[in-house]
């Protein structure tokens, strides 16, 4: 399905994960369940890869929606689904190590450390996506990808994308950058400064921080950029959404009840904000906003167009304690993480209420396991209605 295959078959199939650092293990988990029901449909060797027409992932879901559409060398993807959280639980702690042994200066001298530069220093992350990696492109991806990233220079969102890197060399950049790029979440890793030069020996340079500052929910970009191919191939489907099918993961957020409240917030000053009881309150606020925004304004062009049941967001808002940060890789923590997606699965499907933004259970549509048991029938179904135009 690479290509957006608005020719063919009766939708376009979009992917979007959030960013949200180590809770990526939280989509993690819901995508091996349903590349687990792809293969039970299609076959042993389905990939994710092979049903969508349009992965979008921020920051964390920006290296997902990577791993999930680099080619190997035999030209299938680098990893599959399964293997998405093993990549956490192995890589997590040296991405964001922690001290076995804290203790008050200890945990003084990472403060400091915190409010003069990052938090970490990001050396690991580098290494390991240059390593698996190498020279891969966006261009090389096997199906279109869109990874929104931030330019700290230009003070403007740089959305990189399979497209658009086909047309214009100097958008082409390696996949290691963008991952690196779209993963630089502020005060906790590096920014990310990289050249791209086309055939004509033109330069382009990027000066990244995370792409959630832009569009932590990618959702929406995704069906933007569905929108822009439709205009360029003329379509005479002016109401491009009633072709689209779209599955939306969200990382989780905290309980609603444990979000931060005026009569605390009133009493910040700038380093409250930046650092609050091991969290990052500024940045969070941002995270939370850009993706709610998001999932508000697609629910509602669903919901408009009665087509709600092509549109499934699956988000927890009910993370607790540990669970809430982005960044604490102890073992507990990332099994409790795996923990949470599994039982997300098993919870009934929700969708945002547009008044109060909290996910509401919506009576008779089962749970998300079984959503997701359904979207992989319409994907299989969709996928070889188009073999089947194709021959």
């Amino acid at each position: 399905m690479a290509s957006t295959g608005l020719a063919k078959g009766n939708m376009v199939t979009v992917l979007s994960i959030d960013g949200g650092g180590i809770r990526g293990i939280i989509p993690g988990t819901l995508l091996c369940f349903l590349e687990s029901k792809l293969q039970e449909l299609d076959g042993k060797s389905a990939r994710i890869a092979d049903y969508f027409d349009i992965i979008a992932g921020t920051s964390t879901g920006g290296l997902v929606t990577t791993m999930l559409t680099a080619p190997n060398k035999d030209n299938r993807p680098l990893y599959a689904a399964k293997d998405i959280n093993n990549f956490y639980l192995e890589h997590s702690p040296k991405i964001f190590p922690h001290s076995s042994r804290e203790n008050f200066v200890n945990s003084m001298t990472s403060l400091f450390g915190w409010v003069v530069g990052p938090k970490y220093d990001g050396k690991y992350l580098r290494s390991l996506t240059s390593r698996l990696l190498e020279n891969l492109t966006l261009t090389q991806t096997l199906t279109n990808v869109i990874i929104p990233t931030f330019d700290i220079k230009l003070l403007q969102p740089v959305i990189f994308s399979t497209n658009d890197a086909k047309l214009n060399d100097l958008k082409n950049a390696k996949l290691a950058d963008v991952c690196v790029g779209t993963s630089a979440a502020p005060t906790y890793l590096p920014a990310h400064y990289f050249e791209t030069k086309d055939a004509m020996g033109r330069t382009r340079n990027f000066n990244l921080i995370d792409g959630g500052v832009a569009a932590n929910n990618p959702t929406m970009m995704a069906i933007s950029e569905i929108r822009k191919e439709m205009l360029m191939q003329n379509s005479t489907e002016l109401n491009g959404m009633k072709k689209m099918l779209v599955l939306s993961l969200g990382t989780g957020t905290a309980k609603y009840e444990e979000k931060y409240t005026a009569a605390k917030s009133s009493k910040w000053g700038l380093l409250n904000w930046m650092y609050n009881d091991g969290a990052t309150p500024l940045l969070d606020v941002y995270l939370d906003a850009s993706s709610d925004m998001v999932d508000f304004h697609v629910s509602t062009l669903f919901q408009t167009l009665d087509r709600k049941n092509t549109y499934l967001r699956i988000q927890d808002d009910t993370l607790t304690g540990d669970a809430t940060a982005l960044d604490l890789a102890s073992s507990e923590n990332l099994q409790r993480l795996v923990e949470i997606g599994n039982e997300l699965l098993k919870k009934p499907v929700s969708r945002v209420n547009l008044d109060t933004g909290k996910f509401e259970e919506i009576k008779n549509e089962g749970t998300n396991e079984e959503a997701l048991a359904h979207f992989a029938k319409l994907l299989v179904e969709e996928k070889k209605l188009r073999e089947n135009q194709y021959y």
